[in-house]
């Protein structure tokens, strides 16, 4: 198999992955939203709902970190740090995830936070975003090391219904129908 083969054959692989977690993120906010009936919720309540959600995103920030200092401390050639040495691949690996994570939670929990300022009753919809970015992270960081289409169904998975909850917002708020 060429090189060009391989390239497209994991293309359409990373493609298939994206697609499917896709679908499902718009599946599981459209049944969040969908259920998302209940009365309206004071702001500081609705603030302090999705704080307590996300503290579930940030579990996975603590974790990809927790990782990377447990790689280190075990190897011989990691534990003086990175700015001392070049990091093995199981380090280079943790800090990939690390740093994906990082950007992951960063705008998961921004987005959240808007979501609970705009949305009348955000409990449903919050909860399910916080589920999807939890399944996400577990499937990305098992898949990482089998390559891009290893890690493409997790990646997507974390990074679209994020996205997406980030449009509907911004269409609430641009249609004036914010909280």
């Amino acid at each position: 198999m060429t090189m060009d083969a391989a390239f497209h054959r994991e293309q359409k692989q990373v493609a298939g992955g994206m697609a499917a977690a896709a679908l499902i993120a718009i599946v599981a906010i459209g049944i969040a939203l969908w259920q998302a009936d209940g009365p309206a919720q004071p702001a500081a309540g609705r603030l302090a709902t999705a704080l307590k959600l996300d503290l579930f995103v940030i579990v996975w920030l603590l974790a990809s970190i927790g990782n990377v200092a447990r790689l280190r401390f075990f190897s011989a050639q990691d534990i003086a740090g990175s700015a001392t040495t070049v990091a093995t691949e199981a380090v280079r690996r943790g800090n990939a995830i690390l740093q994906n994570t990082l950007e992951q939670a960063v705008l998961a929990v921004s987005v959240h936070l808007a979501l609970a300022a705009i949305l009348p009753d955000p409990r449903t919809l919050l909860t399910t975003l916080v589920v999807l970015f939890g399944l996400g992270r577990l499937l990305f960081w098992l898949g990482y090391a089998r390559g891009a289409a290893g890690r493409a169904f997790g990646f997507a998975l974390t990074f679209y219904p994020t996205a997406f909850a980030l449009l509907a917002g911004l269409g609430l708020v641009l249609a004036g129908r914010a909280a």
